[in-house]
């Protein structure tokens, strides 16, 4: 079949080329050839290079005065029609301004006026009409970033303190269009006692999310979202009983993937008092039954270890046999999530080689039945409390971020730095994400060419490697599998091979590990003589002493 053929350009004197070039690009994947005709097209050249490239569409951009714009619609109009090319589908696209003039033309199929999603201009290029919108929005995680990829798919958390709150708040995101994934973030009471709801506290009620009370609650925002761009939805695993929740979760939202942790949500953190080992038992077999199912899996994992000040080698670590026990539990989609600006003074460059590193040990596990699916996020903690200057560190880490050629962002709010996001505010961080997306997602500098960071991102893989191997000698003679081992995994850490500053004065942890930032990066650091100590050094002696 013969393909449709786009041609564009800026009308009258208007040099802006910028949208134009964007939706030209945007065609091509589709199936469109394009040619663009550059900024400053005149009326008459215009018509004669439709007449001689004979386009299906002809797309018209202009950015200047609605007035100019105004007589030039009226005499593109009268030449289009004198010339008799009847069969040529206009288009356009310009400001909010010139696109009403363009509208009352009457030349135009259709109008975009700048503040389209990208999945509106994707349904016009695909022809859907209304009817088949839904066609457009696949209702699972893999279809949807195969529709859109290298597009990003946008994920916002989002719960209010009340339910009624909470379902107004997500049908108004959903009609908005800018993100494809909610995720609903539930109270700590509800991730905790939902299946004993005895012991919730009443005074923390919507404290952290919405207070999810009955399975029902998720079934009604679910059907609130069944709207706009048809979101797909999760929602947090719970702390406690996280079968019980994986299972309510498929069967009321149609969970599109599951983010469970490997060793939290237990005595580490506090959010239950399950044990290391039955804590990494349970999530493990959590890990298994979403697999089961076919449903993706993330490993909510590394970047608990960053937010205590953990040094860099232990995340990538963490990452690793984050990745690795899923798939050792069958999970044959996995999405792998890498939060930046964490621990805080992360500098970018150290940044994007932590996460390089943590992304290179990763693909070393893929195979015909283990996909790996990038997400990226911004640290919360890296907000400020004044929301123009979160909007910036928003766009900012958000760039950065970009190296990684992510599947899916993870957006969180600019409010995030002083309260829990209401929806006006998560659509316009969605789309501040949509403007940086819209700048940068083509062309982007190849960070991996970077010699410092090529350099931190080797040193890490190697620092990494030595801890896993510190890891597989310390449980060789108790496991064939170290690595995926709840009791090794659970001593690992006891015993201080796996730890972190925040851990002192737990009782059930180690926490003797001292890390401090230099030079924009997170080490491991002796407190007697103040110097680096490699994964090799620190580990070797730890299981001789509290043996």
């Amino acid at each position: 079949m013969k393909k449709q053929l786009i041609l564009g350009g800026a009308l009258g004197n208007c040099v802006h080329v910028g949208g134009l070039h964007h939706f030209l690009k945007l065609a091509e994947p589709e199936g469109y050839e394009t040619v663009s005709l550059g900024p400053a097209v005149n009326v008459e050249l215009f018509i004669r290079e439709i007449i001689k490239h004979k386009p299906d569409i002809a797309a018209v951009s202009f950015r200047l005065t609605p007035e100019v714009g105004e007589e030039l619609f009226r005499k593109l109009k009268d030449e289009a029609k004198k010339n008799n090319l009847s069969d040529v589908r206009f288009i356009f696209g310009g400001t909010p301004p010139v696109a009403e003039k363009a509208k009352e033309s009457g030349l135009f199929e259709k109008v975009f006026n700048g503040t389209e999603t990208m999945q509106e201009i994707v349904e016009f290029l695909r022809g859907y009409g209304q009817k088949e919108i839904r066609e457009i929005f696949p209702d699972n995680l893999v279809d949807r970033i195969n529709k859109k990829f290298p597009y990003p798919l946008l994920r916002h958390h989002f719960g209010r303190p009340t339910m009624e709150e909470t379902l107004e708040g997500v049908k108004k995101i959903a009609e908005s269009g800018v993100l494809d994934i909610l995720s609903i973030g539930t109270d700590q009471n509800a991730q905790e006692h939902f299946f004993n709801p005895e012991n919730m506290k009443k005074s923390l009620d919507g404290a952290g999310g919405v207070p999810v009370r009955k399975a029902k609650d998720l079934s009604d925002i679910y059907v609130a979202t069944r709207c706009g761009n048809y979101p797909l939805v999760r929602c947090y695993s719970g702390t406690n009983n996280l079968l019980k929740w994986a299972q309510m979760s498929v069967e009321t939202i149609n969970n599109a993937w599951a983010a469970i942790p490997l060793t939290w949500y237990s005595v580490m953190d506090g959010r239950s008092n399950r044990s290391l080992k039955k804590a990494i038992a349970e999530n493990q077999s959590v890990m298994k039954w979403y697999a089961d199912k076919g449903i993706p899996v993330e490993v909510n994992e590394s970047h608990q270890w960053s937010l205590r000040d953990a040094h860099d080698s232990l995340a990538v670590t963490m990452s690793f046999l984050a990745a690795y026990n899923a798939r050792k539990m069958g999970v044959k989609n996995y999405v792998s999530q890498y939060m930046f600006n964490t621990p805080p003074g992360t500098t970018p460059q150290m940044d994007i080689a932590k996460m390089m590193a943590k992304n290179e040990m990763i693909n070393t596990l893929k195979n015909e039945n283990f996909e790996v699916f990038r997400e990226v996020r911004a640290g919360i903690a890296h907000f400020s409390g004044d929301a123009h200057k979160a909007k910036g560190q928003a766009a900012a880490s958000a760039v950065i971020s970009l190296t990684l050629k992510p599947h899916i962002v993870h957006v969180v709010g600019f409010s995030e730095g002083d309260h829990a996001t209401h929806p006006e505010e998560l659509i316009e961080s969605c789309k501040i994400i949509h403007g940086v997306l819209f700048d940068c997602l083509d062309g982007m500098i190849d960070a991996s060419q970077d010699l410092k960071i090529d350099a931190r991102k080797k040193h890490l893989m190697n620092e990494a490697n030595d801890l896993l191997e510190a890891i597989k000698v310390f449980g060789a003679d108790r496991s064939d599998d170290p690595w995926s081992s709840p009791d090794v995994l659970a001593d690992a850490i006891k015993e201080g091979i796996l730890d972190a500053p925040h851990f002192r004065g737990n009782e059930h942890l180690y926490g003797k590990i001292y890390t401090k930032l230099i030079g924009g990066s997170w080490n491991a650091f002796s407190e007697d003589t103040g110097e680096e100590i490699p994964e090799k050094d620190r580990c070797k002696e730890i299981p001789v002493k509290n043996k």
